[in-house]
């Protein structure tokens, strides 16, 4: 007799380098009979290595920002090696470069980690029966990256610089002149994180210094 993927047993690995985090997701599929946790690592770099040893998931929750390898780069390496194996990006992060790297990289969909259990369940069957599941936000933002630019009546293209809401906020912390460690543990983020949002401020604001960001975003009433 044959039984729908939602009745298969499913091996899932879970990477975050956040072990609390890890073990809020094992609760949240403890509901499910047919979940298996397949193995865990705490950043990408060590997902990549028990890939080689450990009996392959059928699909990976993979967070974003960790140590040695970040989710997004695990994903492209995965997605090359094991193009079989599903990856499903599970994170806090809900911005505009995350989002389209995350899809550049491979990824089969994206969640936020706020997700209810049965939500997290059915995303996971419905990625394994060849679907991509996002959250609606994520799904609404994904979509403006396939939206044309939009036309003024005179025919010309709108000149717009669209910063997200926490690159807005280490610009605002960038100008009262603090320095990079400061902003990331007033956003409870890594320094890494912050100076990642800084180079996407720069290539956006088309720009090479923090004065000149800061005098542009001014000058555009982006703070």
């Amino acid at each position: 007799m044959n039984r729908t993927i939602s009745q298969l047993k499913k091996d899932i690995a879970i990477i975050d380098d956040n072990n609390f985090l890890i073990k809020s997701v094992q609760e949240k599929l403890s509901f499910f009979d047919n979940i298996h946790i397949s193995f865990i690592a705490n950043n990408g770099l060590e997902c990549v290595e028990k890939l080689k040893i450990e009996i392959q998931p059928d699909l990976i929750l993979m967070d974003i920002d960790m140590p040695k390898l970040n989710g997004i780069e695990a994903t492209a390496i995965v997605k090359q090696k094991y193009p079989q194996i599903k990856i499903i990006i599970l994170t806090v992060f809900d911005d505009d470069e995350n989002i389209f790297h995350a899809i550049q990289s491979g990824a089969d969909g994206y969640l936020l980690k706020d997700t209810t259990p049965q939500v997290l369940y059915d995303a996971i069957v419905q990625t394994l029966e060849g679907g991509a599941v996002m959250t609606p936000s994520i799904a609404m933002k994904a979509l403006n990256f396939l939206r044309p630019p939009r036309i003024e009546n005179g025919g010309e293209l709108e000149e717009t610089i669209k910063l997200t809401n926490r690159e807005i906020e280490v610009l605002e912390q960038l100008s009262t002149g603090i320095p990079y460690t400061t902003i990331a543990a007033n956003l409870y983020v890594s320094p890494s994180t912050i100076r990642r949002h800084i180079e996407n401020i720069y290539q956006k604001l088309q720009v090479h210094s923090k004065i000149e960001a800061i005098e542009l975003a001014r000058k555009k009433r982006l703070i």
